[in-house]
């Protein structure tokens, strides 16, 4: 095997590593806001634990991208992907962190009622889902027009959040109890706003690797 076509098994063994990362960071979002949802502690405390896991991923993948270009010294297109990983790879850690918070949240809350039937919520952690989807098939597709697709399902993303806003704030005018559990649940609708950002970052680094433009999708 020469040096180049080691270097492209590298390459793609090491996408492959990250999309293994977006699965993991993907079901740790599903789990974090089915736990809040039916305030399931035993999930909860699954989604905390798993995020050892997702850390140890992305130091492994930052290690192997910096490895990369010491030895093989990419250029042009091959040093954007590298790069685009390495930045990607931070997006999808902190998604993880966001889910963390999400389930630290069910954990705050098992044993109580909630104050209203959890519906939004999960609406937004599955748009959520699906933009993170979007967004690892654009990268593996070198797909950038699919990527700017993401703004669009973004924009949703803050509508939603704008009307749980307002919902939760109505609630807790109506009924100070209900302030100390609806700003939690406001707390859990950020961090998914938040996790929604950064799938939009993975948009943006997925079309600079492929047309060398830097554009902003979270306007």
């Amino acid at each position: 095997m020469d040096t180049r076509s080691g270097f492209h098994e590298e390459l793609e063994s090491l996408e492959q590593s990250l999309l293994a990362m977006g699965g993991l960071v993907s079901q740790a979002v599903r789990d974090s806001v089915t736990a809040l949802k039916e305030l399931n502690q035993s999930l909860a405390e699954q989604v905390i634990e798993r995020d050892d896991q997702l850390d140890d991923m992305q130091v492994e993948i930052e290690n192997r991208c910096l490895r990369l270009i010491a030895l093989q010294q990419p250029m042009a297109g091959d040093l954007r992907t590298i790069g685009t990983v390495l930045k990607m790879v931070t997006d999808l850690e902190r998604m993880g962190d966001h889910a963390v918070d999400i389930a630290r949240t069910a954990l705050k809350l098992s044993g109580e009622t909630l104050i209203k039937p959890l519906i939004d919520i999960p609406r937004l952690g599955e748009i959520a889902q699906e933009m993170l989807g979007i967004g690892l098939r654009a990268f593996v597709d070198r797909d950038a027009d699919l990527a700017q697709t993401l703004a669009d399902r973004d924009d949703d993303v803050d509508h939603l959040y704008s009307q749980i806003f307002r919902e939760l704030l109505v609630l807790m005018i109506e009924d100070p109890s209900t302030i100390r559990q609806a700003t939690q649940l406001l707390f859990v609708a950020q961090s998914l706003e938040r996790v929604a950002d950064h799938i939009t970052n993975i948009g943006e680094w997925t079309i600079y690797m492929v047309t060398g433009e830097r554009r902003d999708l979270n306007l």
